[in-house]
């Protein structure tokens, strides 16, 4: 499969508590996040669980094996940044893993598997924004914007574990190319509709598929 993207940027962060500085009136309670990512040169190991120095304060909702690598596109800063005036925003800032280029919602899909560096990465089920995103920001909409223009990011898991560093991502399996990320995530948000009843039970039987999505989808089918 003759596809190369490219990461741009790689990030890991800590988990750390709040500061006051993201206190608001409906958000005061005291947590701690690992949503403030930094930038590393590389070359970092990619392991089963997660990045080397990369932490997950949430472990109910992030990280694990189905979970270890979250991308982002590149595209997405520029229209960000024009789209609601903010020009802080920087690669990272969504609290991505791997910044993207030459890849999106549209074009990347689960089961997909990437070459980058000495490891393989398999996309395993979209990026369903969390709350912390919002207080990371001050916005109180920014979730919901994610989810309307289909700029969630998705997950990898990794197959074989290796050094990375920013550069060539090669695709060298697409097994599912009708399951791209932004029809995966529109399915899964609306599982529960008469129309989306069928394409809601293919996706549950997708190997690849992340399991919690797989258990989820078959709740509710």
């Amino acid at each position: 499969v003759d596809v190369v993207s490219k990461v741009v940027s790689i990030q890991v962060g800590q988990v750390r508590a709040w500061g006051a500085e993201f206190a608001s009136a409906s958000q005061e309670a005291a947590e701690t996040t690992a949503i403030f990512k930094t930038a590393v040169a590389g070359p970092v190991e990619a392991k089963e669980l997660g990045l080397a120095g990369d932490q997950q304060a949430d472990l109910r909702h992030h990280g694990g094996r189905d979970k270890a690598v979250l991308g982002y596109a590149a595209a997405h800063y520029s229209l960000w940044k024009q789209e609601y005036d903010w020009p802080e925003l920087e690669y990272g800032g969504f609290g991505e893993n791997l910044t993207i280029d030459d890849c999106d919602e549209q074009a990347a899909c689960v089961g997909d598997v990437y070459r980058l560096g000495d490891a393989l990465l398999q996309v395993s089920q979209p990026r369903q924004p969390c709350g912390k995103l919002n207080r990371r920001w001050g916005r109180s909409d920014l979730v919901k914007l994610v989810l309307q223009l289909g700029r969630s990011g998705w997950y990898f898991r990794v197959v074989q574990p290796g050094l990375i560093a920013p550069g060539d991502l090669e695709l060298v399996e697409r097994p599912h190319p009708e399951w791209t990320i932004v029809r995966c995530h529109d399915v899964f948000l609306n599982r529960k509709s008469s129309q989306r009843r069928e394409e809601a039970r293919e996706l549950s039987q997708l190997a690849p598929l992340a399991q919690a999505w797989k258990e989820d989808l078959d709740a509710d089918l």
